[in-house]
């Protein structure tokens, strides 16, 4: 299995920026796709980004289209999230998540589907 540690949440303003950073170790970091999801207090967990194995591929939810990069080292065993013009709804505990991609398709963007999880960093966005 991988374990995965978030990092690089705090307290910013509105129309800051953040780089999250989710480091990687155990099994073979490529051989993983990666997301990074978003709980909001009292919401469910929705994907933000996610990330092929080879980094590829990507994927962005609508809302932060244009304003969020996920990119990945893979001799780092490292997944960034890097967040622009934050805004006071970017705010909630970001996870990010691994899963060995099946079915043909390299991107999940699911939490159900992701197998392995970290601990989660918050962040915060004043208005």
């Amino acid at each position: 299995q991988v374990q995965l540690v978030e990092s690089g949440g705090g307290l910013v303003q509105a129309g800051d920026s953040l780089r999250l950073s989710c480091a990687a170790s155990g099994r073979t970091f490529s051989n993983y796709a990666m997301g990074w999801f978003r709980q909001a207090p009292g919401k469910v967990r929705l994907c933000v980004a996610a990330i092929s194995r080879s980094g590829g591929s990507t994927y962005y939810a609508d809302s932060v289209k244009g304003r969020f990069t996920i990119s990945r080292d893979n001799g780092k065993n490292t997944v960034y999230l890097q967040m622009s013009s934050l805004k006071p709804e970017d705010t909630g505990v970001y996870y990010c998540a691994a899963i060995i991609p099946y079915g043909g398709i390299s991107l999940r963007t699911s939490a159900s589907e992701y197998d392995y999880w970290g601990q989660g960093t918050q962040v915060t966005v004043s208005s």
